[in-house]
């Protein structure tokens, strides 16, 4: 059997995941990470090029002999890195730039969906302000108002009134307040219900899902606050029941490969569909274009399949039709945040506790970093404990346990990640 040199490119706790889930492979010889953090240099070495600097990305594996490059965040996605790398010889996980436009334009993704017959909001895309405002001032509100660009999971503005849809289509029009990605606006109608993430691996026409997951977004307890990349997921999440994760597939998953793969731009990697469960069936509010975060923190560790084995099948067009191994039981994942996280927050802040942490959690970090042997904060959220057990109640449990372990001046995270579903049974 053969072994790679493999390069996961990212520094947040999805790829320290990875790295883990890798580092299991028998398969896998070297492992590197770009730029990794804290939690990556002790079990893969650190490689000091930022995941958005593609053509050095390229380059260093070329001239490395990486075997295989994991591509974890969106942004060197839409840069277009596997096509980079592709063009050097050098095999890659993730969609070409073309197919990332699920992500990287929401105008884009929403053309597909209808194309697809895929249940999504409905929606209008505008890239004049006057024009916009007289859609919106007509519209029921809650309304929601997206860039449609990547703006760094900053560009989705949830309007109450009039009046604070007026003010985001002139921050987003004309003041430009989001840049290039939001020379474009999409505006949707206010879907409620519950949210869960469903994401699978593609390799162009055949879809392999993960077990269902919920991420959850906003920054404070009971779903209040600004909106953040993720305080915390639990996997599996019992919200796919009532439709089961096939009919999910058949119905949303399935349409978006094969419509991709019919105009000629076949997806491999893995595609993210976030969900709004509603009272008239499941919409899709978002699609991505690569792993979850936090949710991979919470599915890695349920795969019950060799990593490797699945990025090549993935890659070469060869994987077996139906839902991925996972293992029993249930993973809770709670993300630890520097003080005034989704805001400025400080740095460089000692981060305690880890030794006391039990052998069966498992701590991915995010924004850390070492020092001269010394763990540090170096980002907004900074590490996410997962724990363990035969119940989501269980599993929650052991992460809390663990989480109150650990300390940093300032840390804040959410009390209540699964709470809602472990209260259900």
């Amino acid at each position: 059997m053969s072994r790679w040199n493999v390069l996961v490119v990212g520094n947040g706790a999805r790829e320290h995941a990875l790295v883990w889930k890798l580092r299991q492979s028998p398969r896998v010889d070297h492992l590197f990470c770009a730029p990794g953090n804290g939690g990556t240099a002790v079990i893969a070495e650190n490689v000091p090029i930022a995941a958005n600097q593609v053509e050095a990305l390229a380059a260093w594996s070329a001239d490395n002999q990486i075997d295989l490059v994991v591509v974890g965040p969106e942004e060197p996605l839409a840069l277009g890195l596997v096509d980079r790398l592709t063009r050097r010889g050098v095999r890659a996980f993730g969609p070409t730039a073309v197919a990332a436009r699920i992500e990287s334009s929401k105008s884009w993704a929403k053309s597909l969906m209808v194309e697809a017959n895929v249940p999504t909001a409905a929606y209008a895309i505008f890239d004049d302000a006057v024009a916009a405002w007289e859609y919106a001032r007509i519209q029921r509100y809650p309304l929601v108002l997206k860039a449609d660009g990547l703006a760094a999971g900053k560009g989705v503005i949830i309007a109450m009134t009039p009046e604070e849809a007026k003010a985001a289509i002139r921050m987003a029009l004309e003041e430009r307040t989001f840049g290039e990605a939001g020379r474009t606006l999409v505006i949707e109608e206010f879907l409620a219900g519950e949210e869960m993430s469903l994401l699978a691996f593609v390799d162009g026409r055949t879809v392999a899902p993960l077990v269902p997951a919920r991420d959850h977004k906003r920054v404070d307890d009971d779903d209040t606050g600004p909106n953040t990349g993720g305080m915390g997921a639990i996997a599996p999440s019992r919200l796919a029941d009532r439709y089961g994760v096939e009919h999910l597939t058949s119905t949303i998953l399935q349409p978006i490969a094969s419509a991709l793969a019919d105009r000629g731009i076949p997806y491999h990697g893995v595609l993210y569909a976030g969900l709004m469960l509603t009272a008239d069936g499941p919409r899709v509010l978002e699609f991505n274009c690569r792993l979850g975060d936090p949710e991979t923190q919470v599915l890695l560790p349920l795969l019950d399949e060799d990593l490797v084995d699945l990025i090549e099948a993935t890659a070469t067009g060869q994987l077996t039709p139906g839902p991925v191994r996972a293992r029993a039981g249930y993973r809770c994942g709670v993300v630890l945040a520097s003080d005034g996280y989704p805001g400025a927050y400080p740095t460089g802040l000692p981060i305690s506790g880890l030794d006391q942490v039990d052998d069966e959690t498992l701590v991915f970090h995010a924004g850390t970093k070492l020092v001269d042997g010394l763990l540090l904060t170096a980002g907004g959220r900074v590490l996410t404990v997962v724990g363990h057990g035969e119940t989501l109640a269980a599993a929650r449990q052991h992460a809390y346990q663990n989480v109150e372990k650990i300390y940093f001046a300032g840390a804040h995270y959410r009390r209540d990640i699964g709470g809602r579903e472990a209260d259900q049974g």
